[in-house]
Order: C-alpha cells, then structure tokens, then sequence
C-alpha cells in the first residue's frame, strides 16, 4: 500500500527568497506560479525525431521539454525518458547502425500524454502540492485554452520556499 504525503508549505517559518528576514511565509499573501514560472520554454511537435530533441536538451541544458501542435500542450518529454529511449552507445566508439536508428523515434513514442499542468494565477503552494502528488519533476504553467505560458520546475519552487545562499567572505 502506497503512502499519501501531505505537505502544507504555508506552515513553513522560513523567509521566502527576497522577503525581509523577519517576515515569515505566514505573514506573506500567497505568492503565485507566474512570479517564479520560467519564461523561456523550449518545445517540439509530436512528430519531432529524438534526434532533434536531443539536440535540444545538450544546446540548452534544461530537462524537460515540450510536445506542442497547433501551439497546444500534448506532451511532455524529460531527459530521463529520452535517456531511457535511446541508445547508451550513442556517441561512443561502440556505436552500430541500430543504436543511431533509436535517434529516429519520434516524440509521441516517449512523451508523457497526460502532463500534469497549472496555470500562471494558481499558488506555489498549490504548485507544489500538485508536483508532489503527481510525483512529477515540472509543471507545465497553461492559460484556461490550453496554450503554455510557461513552465515551473521543483527547482523553481524550492528558491521560492528557501532563503538565498549566504554569501561566502
């Protein structure tokens, strides 16, 4: 049997990132996904190969891409699945025909179908809840016709919920 976690971030008494230090989260109003969302989002069609999404991921070092048509979210593809789709031996000395074939699947074959979303007014709270639920490593932030206004990762949440780095002298 499977164990639900709860998590009630709002309960958390550590300053957010760029917050005065003598406030805490509880004295804060509720910061929301568009203040920490990512922008920049870097997406492929479904009948994109995984050549080219690889491409991508090694050009831009983030880890999770996009599956868009028609400018609507279908999908999304995470360097772990495309490690896991493709072949070790690419790019080694060990390489055959049959390992750069794995480079000609295309993203519908690997993309999660059912990407777990939330929109740019939502909470982080909710964000956070959302991403941990759904053991998910990001949140694609979608406006209510489905078109991507962003994307919010568990690292984006955690510079939410955390103080910045001392700095070293």
């Amino acid at each position: 049997m499977r164990r639900q976690w709860s998590y009630n971030f709002a309960m958390v008494k550590r300053p957010i990132h760029g917050t005065p230090p003598d406030r805490t989260m509880e004295e804060l109003p509720s910061q929301t996904v568009k203040s920490i969302m990512s922008k920049k989002v870097i997406s492929i069609t479904m009948d994109d190969s995984l050549a080219k999404a690889r491409e991508l991921f090694l050009e831009f070092h983030f880890h999770h891409l996009l599956v868009l048509e028609s400018g609507r979210l279908v999908g999304v593809i995470s360097d772990r699945d495309l490690l896991k789709a493709i072949s070790p031996f690419i790019g080694s000395l060990s390489e055959l025909d049959r390992d750069r074939a794995t480079l000609n699947k295309r993203a519908h074959q690997i993309m999660n179908r059912n990407p777990i979303t939330v929109e740019a007014d939502e909470t982080v709270e909710i964000a956070a809840q959302r991403l941990l639920k759904n053991l998910v490593s990001c949140l694609p932030v979608v406006t209510q016709d489905g078109k991507v206004s962003g994307i919010v990762s568990w690292r984006d949440l955690l510079k939410a919920y955390l103080p910045p780095p001392a700095q070293s002298a």
